[in-house]
């Protein structure tokens, strides 16, 4: 009975016109609760705001409590390197130790202007313009503010040609930053790809992590990158139970396809000469 009279005022409220009774005795019903819904209104609000109020406390207790956790973390973390460091800086010195340059504060930065472009897909190559005469030397490394470009191959007095990291004769020998896994970098499956390569399958790498130059020197080889330069991220990770090493494809940081100037870097002369302290003659250098 009561759906049936509902859908029967309901009928006749919509069919009568706005001076009908059913809309008069609305507009009755509404101006005599008008202001028990004000004072409602205004009596729910110091509950309501005070409910808000103590909410927010909690949220609040609760992210300091985390922050401040992270904190006591990130403090126990910092000592920890402090010692390390020091215990490292310590054993060099026990050992004499003679090391590479460090990026970037053994370079001094030369910034050209890129003036030709890569001529095919297969010769990922551009030209700068700047040479020997503005202090840039062949096997130099490139970069950019967003990470590594490539390496000076070939100089004139005032121009180089620089190799990119997605030519396929370009190979850099690379680090996951955070998992320590190293491997070697190259060209991948086309011009705009690059690869992780010869990482084993035990090592740990997940997408996202941060590649990194690696940076190596022996009794008579020595990397032509410095350790440290930003080269990409891990944009996927793949492996097959026959495969000895993982399948790692890793998304550059520097957009090679609008390269419009190049930084070269040219180690300073008081860090070769720190660092050739004692080498023997004949040693070469290589990628």
């Amino acid at each position: 009975m009561l759906v049936l009279v509902s859908l029967g005022l309901i009928t006749v409220y919509f069919r009568e016109s706005s001076e009908g009774p059913l809309h008069a005795a609305q507009r009755i019903g509404v101006s005599v609760l008008m202001p028990f819904e004000v004072a409602g209104e205004r009596v729910a609000r110091p509950f309501r705001d005070g409910w808000a109020y103590l909410s927010d406390l909690f949220d609040a207790k609760s992210e300091n409590d985390e922050l401040q956790a992270e904190v006591e973390e990130l403090r126990e973390r910092l000592i920890a390197e402090q010692i390390a460091a020091r215990e490292n800086e310590r054993l060099r010195e026990a050992l004499e130790y003679i090391g590479g340059p460090s990026f970037p504060a053994d370079f001094e930065a030369i910034t050209a202007r890129v003036v030709a472009r890569p001529p095919t897909p297969y010769q990922q190559e551009v030209v700068i313009a700047a040479g020997t005469d503005a202090g840039v030397r062949k096997d130099a490394p490139v970069v950019t503010h967003d990470g590594l470009v490539g390496l000076v191959t070939d100089v004139t007095p005032n121009s180089a040609n620089v190799t990119l990291l997605t030519d396929q004769q370009s190979a850099v020998s690379a680090v996951v930053l955070e998992s320590n896994a190293t491997g070697t970098l190259r060209q991948g499956t086309s011009a705009s790809t690059l690869i992780l390569d010869r990482v084993g399958k035990d090592q740990l790498v997940k997408e996202g992590n941060l590649i990194v130059t690696a940076g190596w020197r022996s009794e008579k080889l020595e990397s032509l990158y410095p350790p440290g330069i930003p080269i990409g991220t891990v944009k996927s990770v793949g492996q097959q139970d026959v495969d000895l090493f993982k399948r790692i494809q890793v998304a550059p940081l520097v957009d090679f396809d609008s390269l419009a100037e190049v930084i070269v870097l040219r180690e300073k002369p008081e860090a070769r000469r720190a660092r050739t302290r004692g080498t023997k003659p004949g040693q070469t250098t290589r990628p």
